[in-house]
């Protein structure tokens, strides 16, 4: 599963919409989608996207029920 594909599951496992996601690390749905398409997501990048959700990154995603995704 590629990392975008994660970001999509673990959006609708927290009931946010990837645009909300965007929006709510600070940048566009726009420029968000086009990282998204490129895969071109830092670590950096995917722990702050886990920390705006509210989840733990340890290179997947672990969700506060400990699911991993």
């Amino acid at each position: 599963m590629t990392i975008s594909e994660q970001i999509k599951v673990l959006c609708v496992r927290s009931n946010i919409s990837v645009a909300e996601l965007a929006r709510r690390m600070g940048t566009t749905p726009q420029n968000f989608n086009s990282k998204m398409k490129r895969e071109s997501f830092t670590v950096s990048d995917l722990e702050s996207l886990a920390e705006t959700i509210g989840c733990s990154f340890e290179r997947h995603f672990i969700l506060p029920d400990g699911e991993r995704v």
